[in-house]
């Protein structure tokens, strides 16, 4: 007799039944594949493969690729043992045409029966170059008389994980299929969609297409679908903020005023414009949730510092979050400067080590008006007198539901905080509006005062002493340099690679101070480091990329990058960010190791052609692709199971319409969409 739960599974539509109700699924593989995000019958049919194999049709031996995995049958004209230490089983197919060997390493007494001459068999694996001409290793076999391993459609193969291998996964998945996809419902009408085969079909395409097929429509039609369910899941957060309120800031904006009347330049027409954004945000008795987007250099720490006068003024708390210790405390200086003449004294949150017990009791104190610090801020233990708004530095580093998190614990009484996220890695408006529907945009597109041009020159690595002489020159003249030390050999730690370049430079540029920095010094060493670089003797800053984001040295006009060739666009453009930040031309080389590939030459080039940063993301994107682009590093960008904003920017207008009538009008759908697409099962907070 059944169990209650099995009962109750079977009652469910096919698609939210757990996976055990599939033959061959128990409770161990059924744990296994949680590590894949399948819980359930529809997850493995939305479980799309990565590649596929033909195994349509069988290669002459004569006509195989070395390199090239390949389908063949033949028959075994010598057998034998090799190898004493390590025995291996080495057969020789020939089909008639050609001749091949087949090894197998590890073999049982029962294969070596079976495996002997005469006996006809087909086998699938790469082709290699042997020492004897070409061969398998290991490949798939199947003797005649058991089957073949040809496929009327080319085989999937599919992301897998420990204990599950991709055979398991197409017999699940083939399970699935047959299970769930006749009633499979389609969430959204036909007609808003790209035009294409069903919802069903498509599935169905994608786990065994015919040989030679274009898969194109039939992931369209699943990309939209996906995009669709997260334009609308972030509208309907947008909504939850239209019903919530935020602490109303009406003020004078008497300290914005002697502010801004104090910098020694006027704000630029974009800083401005989008001060009366958040000011009218602030002012309107809602939660405010904006992201501005801005270059390198392009003056959100001004907006932000704007931002949080106005809700001091107001008598709130503001909260100011950084991804890392060193640009946290960069903007303690920063605001110290600007905000001390005004009488407001930042208080630092960071590591909650010695003093914690302290800085949460100030945190807690009414007359505390600006914290700065990072996650540790919301570490439980940790309370605010009255929040009242929360600014995100480089928030591209956190995702939706931190978001959500740090919003929902900053309250100002019943009031929700108002957030400001910013990021200088920006992307293009279209697509934007697509990855932050939940907030409203903000675009700073200007390059401030004070702004230098930094030329940009790429050279081999052979010319590494013409580079050494060059910056010796420039720090003799009074100039300061920053040498960049990426990863330098696969497996290599960065921080050996830097202090192996520091002590080279030290070597190199006698006379002249050479300091270092990496991520794994204690914070105190780091900040000794960035002090004794920015106002101290050191001229030349050997660094790891922890000085990416944030980092502010104006006297820095020299910047060397080793190894530029395994950066991407988007990162060395922010590190090109770190020079010209003073009014003096900034200089940037970029070293590489030739023979430089396609894609490393074509980011080069970009860098030496402009230092637009939208335009060097778009370029990106176009190179590399959403995928790789907003990879695990920028964790606030969604990461899709089939969807590439990129390839599918064209979708784009239609998916923003229908969200937007989907959420309107049938939460049923919405919820069976998100229960399909969100990788979150459990419910989603709103803000």
């Amino acid at each position: 007799m059944p169990s209650s739960t099995s009962v109750s599974a079977l009652a469910r539509p096919p698609c939210e039944r757990p996976v055990t109700v599939l033959p061959g699924i128990g409770p161990a593989l059924a744990g296994h594949l949680t590590r894949l995000e399948i819980r359930t019958v529809g997850d493995l049919l939305f479980h799309l493969p990565a590649r596929y194999e033909d195994r349509t049709r069988f290669v002459p031996i004569r006509c195989a690729a070395i390199g090239q995995s390949a389908l063949i049958e033949g028959e075994i004209v010598a057998a034998g043992v090799a190898g004493r230490a390590r025995p291996s089983l080495i057969l020789d197919l020939a089909d008639g045409g050609g001749r091949m060997r087949v090894r197998f390493f590890h073999f049982s007494p029962a294969q070596r029966r079976k495996l002997c001459v005469g006996t006809r068999m087909s086998i699938y694996g790469e082709l290699r170059a042997g020492p004897e001409g070409p061969e398998m290793v290991h490949p798939e076999y199947r003797c005649f008389g058991e089957g073949t391993l040809q496929e009327p459609v080319l085989t999937p193969v599919y992301p897998a994980t420990e204990g599950v291998s991709t055979k398991v996964l197409r017999r699940a998945v083939r399970a699935a299929l047959a299970l769930a996809l006749p009633a499979l419902r389609e969430y959204l009408p036909r007609a808003e969609g790209p035009p294409g085969p069903t919802l069903a079909e498509a599935l169905r395409l994608l786990h065994g297409p015919p040989a030679g097929c274009d898969l194109a429509a039939a992931r369209a039609v699943l990309a939209f679908e996906e995009l669709v369910t997260h334009h609308a899941h972030l509208l309907t957060l947008r909504h939850a903020k239209g019903q919530a309120t935020g602490a109303q800031c009406r003020v004078p904006g008497r300290l914005l005023a002697r502010f801004l009347k104090g910098l020694p330049f006027s704000p630029t027409a974009g800083q401005e414009a989008v001060l009366s954004e958040i000011r009218r945000d602030l002012e309107s008795g809602r939660p405010m949730r904006r992201i501005l987007q801005g270059d390198v250099g392009s003056g959100k720490t001004l907006v932000a510092a704007g931002a949080a006068l106005i809700v001091i003024e107001a008598g709130f708390q503001v909260a100011i979050m950084a991804p890392t210790e060193l640009l946290a405390r960069q903007h303690m200086e920063t605001f110290g400067t600007w905000l001390r003449p005004l009488g407001i004294e930042p208080l630092a949150l960071m590591r909650l080590g010695a003093g914690a017990k302290a800085r949460r009791a100030q945190a807690r104190d009414q007359g505390t008006q600006l914290i700065i610090g990072t996650q540790a801020m919301f570490q439980e233990g940790v309370d605010f007198a009255h929040l009242a708004l929360v600014i995100i530095d480089e928030q591209h580093r956190f995702g939706v539901h931190e978001r959500q998190a740090l919003t929902a614990k900053a309250r100002a009484g019943t009031h929700r905080a108002h957030l400001l996220a910013m990021s200088a890695t920006p992307i293009p408006r279209t697509l934007a509006q697509s990855v932050y529907a939940d907030l409203d945009l903000s675009v700073l597109a200007e390059r401030p005062p004070g702004r230098a041009a930094v030329t940009t020159v790429a050279l081999a690595a052979t010319r590494r002493d013409d580079v050494v002489a060059r910056v010796r020159a420039a720090c003799q003249g009074g100039a300061k340099a920053y040498w960049v030390c990426p990863l330098i050999e696969e497996g290599e730690m960065d921080v050996k690679a830097a202090a192996g370049l520091h002590a080279e430079l030290m070597r190199a540029l006698p006379g002249i101070r050479v300091g270092l920095i990496h991520g794994r010094m204690r914070a105190a060493d780091k900040d000794r480091a960035m002090e004794d670089f920015a106002r101290g003797p050191v001229q030349v800053l050997v660094a790891t990329t922890v000085i990416e984001v944030g980092v502010d040295v104006p006297s820095a006009s020299l910047l060397v990058i080793e190894n530029a060739e395994r950066l991407g666009l988007a990162q060395l453009h922010q590190l090109r960010g770190r020079i010209g930040r003073g009014g003096l031309p900034g200089h940037c080389v970029l070293l590489y190791k030739p023979p430089l590939g396609d894609m490393a030459r074509a980011r080069i080039a970009c860098l030496r052609e402009t230092d637009d940063g939208f335009v060097i993301a778009r370029r990106d994107l176009d190179l590399r692709g959403a995928g790789e682009v907003f990879g695990a590093r920028q964790t606030g960008l969604p990461g899709f199971r089939v969807a590439d904003l990129v390839r599918d920017e064209l979708l784009l207008p239609a998916v923003a319409k229908t969200a937007a009538a989907l959420v309107e009008g049938d939460p049923a759908r919405l919820l069976g969409l998100r229960q399909r697409w969100l990788r979150e099962r459990h419910e989603l907070a709103s803000e």
